[in-house]
């Protein structure tokens, strides 16, 4: 399962936030898998095949905050071992164009991740870190840039990270978690 997180509704749509959203957007269409909505899951859900495995796409409907609430129920529902999941979320402390893989870790005050923890039980979960930088180092008030559209600019550097996060994840699930972040955490190529 691969659980992108972001916030749903069209005011947030391609916003910096939903760097999880614009992954599994993509890892779907790539896959040819449709998605839709599981509503006793607050969620949309697309079933995939990929490197001989199916393959869950998830995009939460919960907003951010909540996003654990919908990945621990479908992780029950579809009987995934927690070893088996991934979500992928946005960092502002990555400068934009990078990822971060990792097989667990503390959520970095992220709330999507800490949501995750709360429902998963356990910090020991795979995580896909997308850089979207900040404005300022000092300026810990965030909410304007992860809020805001990238520029021009940054969509161009998106696009190849998105590329970039479809390998990652295609080689997470051929070849596991240390041959991805081996292989593609740091700048997308």
């Amino acid at each position: 399962m691969i659980a992108g997180l972001g916030n749903p509704g069209a005011e947030y749509s391609r916003t910096r936030h939903n760097a999880g959203f614009l992954l599994v957007e993509e890892l779907a269409r790539v896959w040819g898998a449709e998605w839709k909505s599981e509503r006793r899951f607050d969620s949309l859900v697309a079933r995939g095949a990929a490197e001989g495995r199916t393959v869950w796409l998830v995009r939460p409907q919960t907003y951010m905050n909540a996003s654990g609430e919908a990945v621990g129920a479908l992780l029950r529902y579809y009987r995934v071992e927690v070893p088996r999941v991934l979500v992928v979320v946005d960092d502002a402390d990555l400068p934009l164009g990078t990822v971060r893989l990792r097989s667990d870790g503390s959520s970095g005050g992220h709330h999507g991740l800490e949501s995750v923890e709360t429902h998963l039980g356990t910090r020991s979960y795979a995580r896909l870190r997308i850089g979207i930088g900040r404005t300022e180092a000092v300026v810990r008030e965030i909410t304007g840039h992860v809020l805001g559209r990238f520029t021009t600019e940054e969509t161009e550097v998106f696009g190849r990270v998105l590329k970039h996060a479809v390998a990652q994840v295609t080689c997470w699930l051929d070849e596991g978690i240390e041959k991805a972040m081996a292989r593609y955490n740091g700048p997308a190529r």
